[in-house]
């Protein structure tokens, strides 16, 4: 009897031993890897255009790969808070709601364009709208992409405000979700301007979404730190240094293409205080933001 108990006991010990690294392993080294891009348009199109993205990095890391796309910038906080998420394209601005939100959580590269790893908004009008400048948005309904959107929120709220245009006073403001839907209201007279990020306009147009005849661009933002890669610090070390190789060596031109980038570069948490100060300027409720 006494043989039998000191067995079961020990087979129990074993068992819960082996259980408890098996957890944890899993956790910082998953067997796959769940990789979360903007919805800055339509899901299907953002997992389509980025299928090289996931098959370069199933093979450089040597992991099976999931891309995701959520229907917001708040649920894609909410899923990597949760733990639902290992990496992650954020927005400057949506990346510093989650950080806020999330203490173990680092951006790790930033694109590159033009060599430099920044980039910048636009403000769009429709060319029936009669507006020529920023002064001509007055009385006027302005298009937004999603309330935690960088250069479609953010950046155009602030450049607007610098002229004096305060939205809900000066000009009424309407949110639409996707940088691409900003593009579709102004261009379809639902809005007569909007702001989005340039680099997406120059897509859009590169693929005819967007009529010229009808819209236009009034006004170009100044630089600002580009959209961050972001990873959970509870991820293996070395899991975390080879994913910042995988993108810091990411040379294929079909994925940067699809990722609007020419190239990635390292970024730090720091790099991103001009957007946390452009908040505070802003008067932006980050709560209500999300």
């Amino acid at each position: 009897m006494k043989f039998w108990l000191v067995s079961l006991l020990a087979i129990t010990m074993l068992a819960v031993g082996c259980g408890g690294p098996a957890k944890t392993d899993s956790a910082t080294n998953p067997a796959k890897l769940k990789i979360a891009l903007l919805p800055d348009e339509s899901p299907s199109t953002v997992i389509k255009n980025n299928e090289k993205l996931k098959e370069y990095l199933a093979s450089v890391l040597k992991k099976d790969v999931e891309l995701i796309v959520t229907t917001d910038y708040s649920s894609m906080i909410e899923a990597m808070r949760k733990g639902q998420i290992d990496i992650a394209y954020f927005g400057p601005l949506s990346y510093i709601l989650l950080k806020q939100k999330m203490a173990d959580v680092e951006p790790f590269a930033a694109k590159l364009e033009k060599g430099s790893p920044t980039y910048q908004g636009v403000i769009i009008a429709s060319a029936a709208s009669g507006i020529s400048e920023l002064s001509d948005i007055k009385g006027k309904t302005m298009a937004y992409g999603d309330q935690a959107s960088t250069s479609s929120h953010l950046i155009p709220k602030q450049i607007l405000l610098e002229n004096k245009l305060k939205a809900g006073q000066d000009y009424k403001e309407v949110f639409v979700g996707a940088h691409d839907a900003v593009l579709k209201a102004v261009q379809n007279g639902n809005a007569q301007a909007g702001g989005l990020s340039k680099p997406i306009y120059d897509q859009l147009v590169e693929k005819k979404v967007v009529d010229t005849d009808k819209v236009k661009v009034i006004k170009l933002s100044p630089q600002y730190p580009n959209y961050p890669w972001v990873m959970r610090t509870s991820l293996d070390k070395n899991l975390q240094e080879n994913i910042r190789q995988a993108f810091y060596g990411l040379k294929d031109k079909d994925i940067l293409k699809a990722l609007k980038a020419d190239g990635f570069a390292s970024i730090q948490d720091k790099d991103y205080d001009v957007i946390r100060n452009m908040v505070k300027i802003l008067g932006i409720d980050l709560e209500k933001a999300q």
